[in-house]
């Protein structure tokens, strides 16, 4: 049987040149017996540290790669993939964003930063995991929370309304971990204000191949046990440090409405940013505009 081409590791390659173009080199750190995560991190720190978090679905060089210039004249860019993203896993049992979450505290204890991150950004899973870990890590070690296109109020409702908006499915895993063409494509729709014009069934099979179903099932087990809306297992509740939330316009994944909920629920100390034209991933399809405000956020306003 003949070898298939596959666009992923040239689209992959492109992806990691604004990675080393900007200084960051890639490792993988034990942090602990069970646990290895890949890592984007510069050769030395000397400015203050930013930890960037993906959401499901591509490694972090697909979904951070219009941030990191920008944001690496300003700070050390500490950019993980997530456990079952990339190359991290781990032999641990444990899948909810809290463990997560603990595993990249434990990161940044291995790499002995010394000070306090200048903040924690994350947009829609990594946005839970972002919650977490600076809940855990609290306002002495985390300056600044960013919370991207991420629903930590969902509900089993919204969760409902989401199946709905994507023409019925069974569940969000089918949504979010699509396994054939169709299912990509409708993903796309739902994740882009603009989805891609020419997208062929074929490209489309490539990507599902070479990028979703890599550790498929570990994947489905993260999303079912997301603590997020069970009110046994988690509690919103105000976070100390200053929040700006980012949202697009015209999200269909988590509606603007949500954005204003989380708003009121994370307290005086948070701040909404609605992003025009833009849909789940603004910080892909308007780049500018998304550093722009991000960047006045993590800077004070001072540049």
């Amino acid at each position: 049987m003949g070898l298939k081409f596959s666009f992923v590791p040239i689209v992959d390659a492109i992806n990691r040149r604004s990675f080393t173009a900007a200084g960051l080199r890639r490792y993988s750190v034990s942090v602990d017996p069970d646990t290895t995560i890949q890592c984007w991190l510069p050769p030395s720190f000397s400015k203050p540290p930013l930890l960037l978090l993906h959401g499901f679905g591509t490694p972090a060089t697909w979904q951070w790669k219009a941030q990191i210039r920008p944001l690496s004249r300003h700070f050390d860019l500490i950019v993980p993939d997530l456990i079952f993203f990339g190359g991290s896993t781990t032999l641990s049992p444990e899948r909810s964003e809290k463990f997560q979450a603990e595993a990249m505290v434990a990161l940044l204890a291995k790499l002995e930063i010394s000070g306090k991150l200048a903040g924690v950004v994350g947009t829609s899973y990594g946005g839970f995991v972002a919650y977490h870990v600076a809940k855990m890590m609290g306002q002495a070690w985390v300056g600044k929370v960013v919370i991207a296109s991420s629903d930590l109020g969902k509900t089993e409702e919204d969760d409902r309304a989401m199946r709905e908006r994507a023409g019925g499915v069974h569940s969000v895993e089918e949504i979010m971990l699509p396994t054939t063409a169709a299912g990509l494509r409708r993903l796309l729709q739902l994740v882009f204000h603009r989805p891609p014009l020419f997208m062929p069934d074929f490209v489309l099979r490539d990507f599902v191949r070479n990028i979703f179903k890599e550790k498929l099932e570990e994947k489905k087990e993260l999303f079912k046990a997301i603590t997020l809306g069970n009110k046994d297992l988690f509690q919103l509740s105000a976070l100390p440090q200053d929040v700006l939330i980012i949202w697009g316009e015209q999200e269909r994944l988590f509606p603007l409405n949500k954005a204003y909920e989380l708003k009121k629920k994370l307290g005086e100390n948070a701040k909404l940013e609605v992003l025009k034209n833009t849909g789940h991933v603004p910080q892909l399809e308007d780049p500018n505009q998304f550093n722009k405000v991000l960047l006045s956020f993590l800077l004070g306003n001072t540049e």
